[in-house]
């Protein structure tokens, strides 16, 4: 074969694939064009579907929803009514729900099964003390749902105590200045923000709805459960009873929270030394024993 022939193949191999390429582009750029025309509009088939779902929805929420079927079947009549109530407490965390606490305490019933071979494998127990651990461990994991709730109840009703002598405070100002009590407790919801703020704004729409004042209060109470706000509900549920002044009953229950928060306050403060007695003793006092007593002991050592 002649090099010319050879070139005019090579050149018509190159046309050729040319030719294709440039049709097959012409082709994407033409069904481009069209689904741009379409606003949008994507065409795909299942299995694209399928996979713009997270991954943890496509693999985690089945297995979740496996343990959760699990998890209620084993779980004892009214346990996960007390849990629901105690998120309530809680304020309904986004991110927990019952299903997941009882997941959760499924979880660390069999956490036994990783925990002891961990410990075997490790080798760091051996006999009563191996068993101990063992234990040990499984009963954090058991009772660690029900700590972090608890954790967040106790966190909850403590912002809500600290923050009432605040918004009494502003109640006190709107209602003094002219606005009725929902008008007011509206105002200072928006200038307070918090967890006691989210509440009354929930009584205020419970009100806007159809339920009565006391009603919303009593409801407002149960889903709290903090003493101050119980006595103050209570007070605001006898003057709606008696017809006692409203401006009146603020202020004074107003002067009430601020004592009522300056004695917790004193009371903290008194309990402080007790609670630092046990680090200055165990963590404080060794080291400054060593410092101070060592180098007498080295000399007396020497000197023998």
């Amino acid at each position: 074969m002649t090099p010319l022939m050879i070139a005019l193949l090579l050149a018509l191999a190159v046309a050729a694939l040319t030719f294709v390429i440039g049709t097959v582009t012409a082709e994407r750029a033409d069904v481009r064009e069209s689904l741009r025309r379409l606003e949008g509009y994507q065409i795909q088939d299942v299995r694209d579907q399928e996979m713009l779902v997270p991954i943890s929805e496509r693999v985690f929420a089945p297995l979740i929803g496996g343990l959760t079927g699990l998890a209620r079947r084993f779980t004892p009549t009214g346990f996960g009514e007390g849990v629901a109530q105690k998120l309530v407490l809680a304020g309904s965390p986004p991110n927990l729900n019952v299903d997941k606490v009882l997941v959760f305490k499924l979880l660390g019933i069999v956490s036994v099964i990783v925990w002891a071979p961990l410990m075997l494998v490790l080798g760091l127990f051996h006999g009563v003390m191996l068993l101990v651990v063992i234990a040990v461990l499984w009963g954090c994991s058991f009772l660690y749902p029900d700590v972090l709730v608890n954790r967040l109840i106790e966190d909850r009703q403590k912002q809500i105590t600290r923050k009432l002598p605040d918004i009494l405070d502003l109640l006190v100002i709107s209602v003094e200045a002219g606005l009725g009590f929902e008008q007011a407790l509206a105002r200072t919801c928006t200038a307070v923000p918090g967890a006691l703020s989210d509440e009354f704004r929930r009584a205020l729409h419970e009100i806007r709805i159809g339920s009565s004042r006391a009603e919303a209060l009593r409801a407002m109470a149960e889903r709290t459960d903090v003493a101050d706000l119980r006595a103050f509900i209570l007070a605001m549920l006898q003057a709606d009873t008696f017809g006692v002044s409203i401006s009146r009953l603020l202020r004074s229950q107003a002067d009430e929270m601020r004592t009522r928060r300056r004695l917790r306050a004193q009371e903290q403060a008194q309990k402080a030394p007790v609670k630092m007695l046990f680090p200055l003793v165990f963590c404080i006092f060794p080291s400054i024993f060593v410092v101070i007593l060592g180098p007498a002991m080295i000399q007396i050592s020497e000197s023998l």
